[in-house]
């Protein structure tokens, strides 16, 4: 059997971690600046968090949501710590795209709607709602579009009016930060707009967190650099650190009742200790304090570019704009200077997404890896 060929590969197998490092088999060493799609929050074989699966795996890898799970309850309670949401409640799900098909379902269940507000370039992941509220065409089959989708521009007003006009409307779902659709983000502005025509209407706000969460920005969401209330917030990718573990955080006024939302393996043993560790990590290390001052040096750097049109995003979710193509780029940085980044719709983006382990001296490895290169 062969594998189903979707995938476009770069020649390049890695085999081992370690911290911002990524090994491959013959033995070339890489600085990873995209961290697998943000997905590397703590770092690659970070030693607590592989002591916790370890310890985990000689007591007990799975059992069903049938039965109590301690450790769920732990990883609930220490997440609504980390991130200032103590009486929210919590879903465990497997992926981000698992935890936006979650949000969509619960907040038609509470609304008894079916129409979702999303924006142009958003991208929410690749199960059925979640793709029909993601405004990228080409992965949409006949059954995706079944859905009642109305896309808005970011800052369009008077659009956001129109379709909130209808009446119908289940949802908004909303990237603090734009992953996939190249690093855009709300003014303050349109952002409080949407959380009072969500409220006006009876309509849930869905914040979707699942790249610019977990610590990126400097805090622990990026949405609470707005002073926004969500009714849910989906989660994945950092929270995990490269173990498979997705959530949705849920406002106290949407009820549950057995049966509502299911999963067979969301919340399982290794993935609540996958977590807990990397919430202690974040908070041991004191991650989330050291990244406004990583922003402004990357920034700083940027600025002694020429060819580099713009920075965009917050945080350590970055993007350097350029006035051409930057597919050849990210090629040569990675072939030739040894260098991983990533790239978005905006075909002219250059994406950063590191471990929040990042030093000064990485950024300024990048840098003058790129000075050389242009």
């Amino acid at each position: 059997m062969k594998l189903f060929d979707v995938y476009p590969l770069y020649d390049i197998n890695p085999i081992y971690g370690d911290d911002v490092w990524i090994y491959d088999k013959k033995g070339e060493k890489y600085l990873d600046l995209y961290g697998g799609h943000a997905v590397i929050s703590i770092g690659h074989n970070c030693s607590e968090f592989t002591d916790a699966l370890k310890n985990q795996i000689e007591k007990l890898v799975f059992y069903s949501n049938a039965v109590e799970n301690d450790l769920q309850r732990e990883f609930a309670n220490q997440l609504g710590i980390v991130s200032g949401l103590k009486h929210h409640s919590l879903f465990l799900c497997n992926s981000g795209a698992e935890a936006v098909e979650n949000a969509l379902k619960l907040a038609s269940f509470h609304t008894h709607k079916e129409r979702i507000v999303a924006f142009k370039n958003g991208f929410h992941g690749r199960t059925s709602a979640a793709v029909a509220a993601s405004d990228f065409e080409l992965i949409k089959s006949d059954l995706n579009k079944q859905h009642h989708v109305d896309f808005v521009d970011l800052e369009d007003f008077e659009g956001l009016f129109a379709t909130f006009d209808k009446e119908d409307v289940a949802a908004c779902i909303i990237e603090p930060i734009q992953g996939v659709g190249g690093l855009d983000q709300p003014s303050e502005h349109f952002f409080k707009t949407i959380e009072k025509l969500c409220k006006e209407n009876g309509s849930c706000l869905i914040v979707d967190e699942i790249q610019s969460g977990c610590g990126r920005t400097g805090r622990y969401f990026a949405h609470q650099h707005y002073d926004i209330r969500p009714d849910l917030i989906t989660i994945a990718k950092g929270i995990g650190n490269g173990f498979p573990v997705g959530g949705v955080i849920i406002d106290n006024k949407i009820k549950a009742r057995y049966g509502l939302l299911g999963t067979t393996y969301g919340g399982n043993h290794l993935a609540c200790s996958a977590g807990i560790s990397v919430l202690n990590v974040l908070s041991r290390l004191q991650l989330m304090d050291k990244i406004p001052e990583l922003e402004t040096h990357f920034r700083n750097r940027a600025s002694k570019i020429s060819s580099i049109k713009k920075v965009k995003g917050r945080g350590l979710m970055l993007g350097l704009e350029f006035d051409f193509e930057v597919s050849k780029l990210r090629e040569n940085l990675l072939y030739k200077c040894n260098i991983f980044t990533g790239g978005s719709s905006n075909k002219k983006l250059l994406r950063i997404l590191p471990p929040l382990t990042l030093q000064v001296k990485h950024i300024d490895q990048l840098f003058s890896s790129l000075e050389q290169l242009l």
